[in-house]
């Protein structure tokens, strides 16, 4: 399928692909709207376990998200303010900003992905998580890279193996804008909020920039690790994010240019904007 073809064309023929490779939703019935079929495409790509297909189908598929997010508006670091802009008197006003909005529109060189312990992805059907969603607009390639690298780890590990909590796993972006994706494990709350939990999300935040010092990566933007369903309480997990970035950029001066804090909700948005005043 060439260049000619409209966005409508590659969405008809990637949900009847997808269905072929599905088996199991071959006889689906495709909806004739347009949010229907995206939809639909979306929810087999969800659900659709590590493997290849046929190069001219990656093509596609490729084509498609590419559009998708053209069509959402990327968002470049000029685009970004640092907090400086706003007049901040934080140390680092100049390299830091707070973003709200969809982290699978940004041209970082990197992006950071609350990930299971699996580090396949969400397997859920249109689930809002970020990790659905990055997984999503990256393509089943992503699903594939990771799978690989579990894969070469439990040979060395063990076939129980799961990727511990802290510890940063960086793959390519493909039909992302940005570069990279850094997957992280975050700790989950299921009780009290405990030393070993604080901690643990401060790992997060500092592994994550020694990875991006040891690859080169000079712009990252960091979700709101395990908040939400991990359930970390929000206002902690800001001013440990803060703290912790605060702290590494001054013991690596010049390691990075610019690091992120992406927000999604209000309520992030206004924790992050006080920590960093």
């Amino acid at each position: 399928m060439n260049e000619q073809f409209t966005q409508d064309r590659r969405l008809d023929y990637l949900v009847e692909q997808f269905k072929e490779d599905s088996v199991q939703y071959r006889g689906f019935v495709t909806p004739q709207d347009t949010a229907g079929k995206r939809r639909l495409l979306r929810s087999l790509m969800n659900i659709r376990m590590p493997g290849k297909l046929p190069e001219d189908v990656l093509g596609v598929q490729d084509d498609y998200l590419r559009e998708r997010i053209r069509e959402n508006g990327i968002v470049t670091l000029s685009d970004i303010p640092p907090l400086s802009a706003s007049g901040s008197r934080h140390p680092f006003a100049d390299r830091i900003s707070v973003w709200q909005g969809d982290i699978t529109r940004l041209a970082a060189d990197a992006i950071v992905n609350a990930a299971n312990s699996q580090m396949l992805g969400c397997f859920v059907p249109m689930h809002t998580c970020i990790d659905n969603c990055i997984h999503t607009y990256a393509g089943i390639q992503l699903r594939a890279e990771c799978a690989r690298r579990m894969h070469a780890l439990r040979e060395k590990y063990g076939p129980e193996y799961e990727q511990p909590t802290a510890v940063p796993m960086l793959t390519d972006g493909y039909n992302l804008p940005a570069k990279h994706v850094i997957h992280i494990v975050g700790p989950v709350v299921s009780g009290a909020l405990t030393a070993e939990l604080k901690q643990d999300l401060a790992d997060c935040y500092r592994n994550t920039l020694d990875l991006c010092e040891e690859s080169g990566i000079r712009s990252v933007a960091f979700c709101c690790i395990s908040t939400g369903v991990f359930r970390f309480p929000n206002r902690q997990a800001a001013k440990i994010a803060v703290q912790t970035v605060t702290d590494w950029l001054a013991a690596h001066p010049g390691a990075v240019d610019r690091v992120i804090f992406n927000v999604f909700k209000d309520e992030d948005k206004k924790y992050y904007e006080q920590e960093l005043n």
